[in-house]
């Protein structure tokens, strides 16, 4: 370790798995998954269908619980503490590692209501403090000065692009720690899609982000580093500009020039 590493230590891992698997009655679907997510870094998953990518994402909140055939080994540790401890909360676990789905659901309600019914549930009640968290949440994603005017209409009257960063917006009113984004650009423009990364970009500076994407440019563009998953194993995890100029597996050279997926 150098001098420079001593004074400045990496920071602990936010997320971290050890030797986990994850499987669906009785079928495998992840192998002895390791890898950490650090704080304040965008983390690409890739990898072709059936790759276990999308488990794994729903496996860091435990959203894979909801399924009754699930079952898993090894651990998930999120700072620090074992995410499938007796004594750990599900509804405050999911507050803090909130997740982004491929199409975006807005509820049937007003822009301002969607962002405030979280907060509501977790307690905050006065109008003027709901209104700097709908207003925060908005700002973060990137949403405010195109909807501020327009807060008391319908969300489903927004662009998919925007329901999808009013989604976002959603979660970061409950002041997470890691956000989660299955495929969120799947169904948007260019434009849009340039939008949410440019959003990602800024939220890195404060959140974990792991990004679930089928398209390998946007994880070229839109992330730190980059894992690559095949058949339910982690082949390989590096900066992003590494892995697509000198992948250290030649699977991930050939998934990422398009031989197969």
């Amino acid at each position: 370790m150098s001098p420079a590493d001593a004074k400045n230590p990496a920071p602990p891992p936010k997320l971290s798995l050890q030797g986990f698997s994850a499987a669906f009655a009785g079928k495998d679907v992840l192998r002895e998954i390791n890898l950490d997510i650090l704080p304040r870094e965008r983390l690409a998953i890739i990898g072709p269908a059936s790759s276990g990518k999308t488990t794994f994402l729903r496996s860091l909140n435990r959203l894979n619980d909801l399924e009754y055939s699930f079952s898993h080994e090894g651990r998930i540790l999120f700072n620090g503490q074992d995410i499938y401890d007796s004594q750990v909360d599900l509804p405050s676990l999911r507050r803090q590692i909130g997740m982004v789905y491929a199409v975006p659901v807005p509820l049937p309600w007003s822009v301002f209501d969607n962002i405030a019914y979280g907060p509501r549930l977790a307690g905050a009640s006065g109008r003027r403090e709901l209104e700097g968290i709908v207003e925060s949440a908005l700002r973060r994603s990137q949403l405010w000065d195109e909807v501020k005017d327009r807060l008391r209409l319908p969300a489903n009257r927004l662009s998919g692009g925007q329901q999808q960063r009013l989604c976002l917006a959603r979660i970061l009113a409950l002041d997470p720690q890691v956000l989660l984004l299955d495929e969120p650009c799947s169904g948007l423009d260019p434009i849009s899609t340039a939008k949410i990364e440019e959003t990602l970009a800024e939220l890195k500076k404060n959140y974990s982000v792991v990004l679930v994407t089928n398209n390998t440019k946007q994880a070229a563009r839109a992330s730190d580093r980059t894992a690559f998953f095949l058949m339910g194993e982690l082949v390989e995890v590096g900066p992003t500009r590494t892995l697509f100029t000198n992948p250290a597996h030649h699977r991930t050279g050939q998934y990422i020039t398009g031989h197969f997926g």
